[in-house]
């Protein structure tokens, strides 16, 4: 009997993830449609900052999302990707070198990916706090020598540009912050796409694994090492990108873009978004830009503010608000979500009572100890307070305390709650696998 081998390729036929496409789509289609709904200059500067701080914080969790490497100066790679930027930026100017704009950001990005392979190698021998603190180390050494190497890093008074250099592409000049804003749209679709699906590649999966059980990946046969390498050198040229693109949208580079500060924004909004899943670092970045930008122009304490809610987040939701949002897309898929919503409601009017309170008092001192020559009043969500009143404080700390000690109720309230509608879903999950 003789044997016929089938030598015809086999096809196996994959769905398509709709759900996947749906969601790039509408993330595509939010970019394009921003600047029609938000039409004020200020609105769209914003927006170009938020679309520079995405793609920022997407290349920093790579290192500490992805691959369990907590960095202390990964500004340095965007910011050297910046001056990098800016410098080019001026040849063509003089007219030196013949490069669009827009091919501006990509000489960021080299540079971050050369200054991340160059000081890479020797960071990534490590892993754990040895990581964090040899980070650190280079992250002070670039800052000092910024102030110390003028001719490249322009002293105190930083390195400006002009955008509105060289030849005209299709009619598009970057003068208008429009353009330059879907120029940052454009980068941040790209790079965020890159960037996803670098987490679906081997690589990626790896890096993974080194984030989880470096010893066991040891023992299948790779270096961790190497895979740490590889993704920091990838995370250095991203966020050399949004350097550039930083270039570009201010036109001016100075040494706090290498410095500790915008290193610590990267780490603390990147935690506050959720470094755990992809998307957390998006949600980190538009918080970024909204506490640099808009909180700081409310108030003189929002650092204070700031780390209120940093704190509260390490303590009660350590996956930050992408957890959050997770765990409560899940309780919303098996219907129970409307047995919460009352514990919401006490959850979030109590809080704000707790929040009101205390921000009345930190504002009035903030008032007696920065503005006291201004006189005792001091404005506060629109009405004014007397700082110096003893109504005030005592209204102020009556709301505190009220608030806290509802809160506190209405939290383990929410507990006892949550933890019968968990119960009820591994339930129904239990029935749904019997079947």
């Amino acid at each position: 009997m003789s044997h016929i081998h089938e030598t015809r390729p086999h096809l196996h036929f994959r769905p398509w993830n709709v759900g996947r496409w749906v969601i790039w789509g509408l993330f595509a289609l939010a970019l394009l449609v921003a600047p029609m709904l938000w039409k004020s200059s200020f609105a769209q500067t914003m927006l170009c900052q938020i679309g520079i701080a995405i793609i920022a914080c997407l290349a920093y969790n790579m290192l500490l999302g992805q691959g369990g490497m907590l960095s202390f100066g990964h500004a340095v790679y965007s910011g050297l990707g910046s001056f990098l930027a800016i410098h080019t930026l001026n040849l063509v100017g003089r007219g030196e070198l013949a490069l669009p704009v827009s091919l501006v950001p990509l000489v960021g990005g080299l540079a971050g990916l050369f200054f991340a392979a160059l000081l890479g190698y020797v960071t990534t021998k490590k892993a754990g706090t040895t990581f964090g603190m040899i980070t650190l180390g280079i992250g002070e050494l670039v800052w000092s020598m910024s102030l110390m190497l003028p001719e490249f890093f322009g002293g105190e008074g930083g390195i400006s540009a002009n955008r509105v250099v060289g030849e005209k592409v299709w009619g598009i000049s970057f003068g208008p912050q429009l353009q330059v804003y879907y120029l940052i749209a454009v980068y941040c679709f790209i790079c965020t796409a890159a960037m996803y699906a670098l987490t679906r590649t081997p690589l990626g999966r790896i890096l993974n694994a080194v984030r989880d059980n470096p010893e066991r990946v040891e023992f299948i046969g790779y270096s961790t090492q190497h895979v740490r390498y590889l993704a920091f050198m990838l995370s250095g040229f991203f966020a050399g990108i949004a350097g550039g693109l930083g270039a570009i949208n201010f036109e001016i580079v100075t040494a706090e873009v290498v410095g500790a500060a915008r290193s610590g924004a990267y780490l603390l909004f990147v935690f506050l978004g959720g470094a755990t899943f992809f998307f957390g670092p998006i949600i980190g970045a538009v918080l970024m830009v909204v506490a640099l930008v808009l909180l700081s122009e409310f108030t003189k304490a929002w650092l204070l503010y700031l780390g209120g809610v940093f704190l509260l987040m390490v303590m009660y939701a350590p996956g930050g608000f992408a957890a959050l949002i997770m765990m409560n897309l899940r309780v919303a898929a098996f219907g129970k979500l409307r047995k919460l919503w009352t514990a919401y409601l006490a959850l979030g009017g109590t809080g704000l009572t707790l929040l009101l309170g205390g921000a009345a008092m930190v504002e009035m001192v903030y008032h007696l100890q920065l503005n006291a020559a201004l006189g005792p009043m001091t404005p506060f969500l629109g009405a004014q307070i007397n700082a110096l009143g003893v109504d005030a404080w005592v209204g102020a700390g009556f709301a505190c305390l009220t608030g806290a000690f509802l809160f506190e109720l209405a939290r383990r309230h929410f507990l006892a709650q949550w933890g019968e509608v968990q119960e009820e879903i591994e339930r129904e999950i239990k029935r749904r696998e019997g079947l």
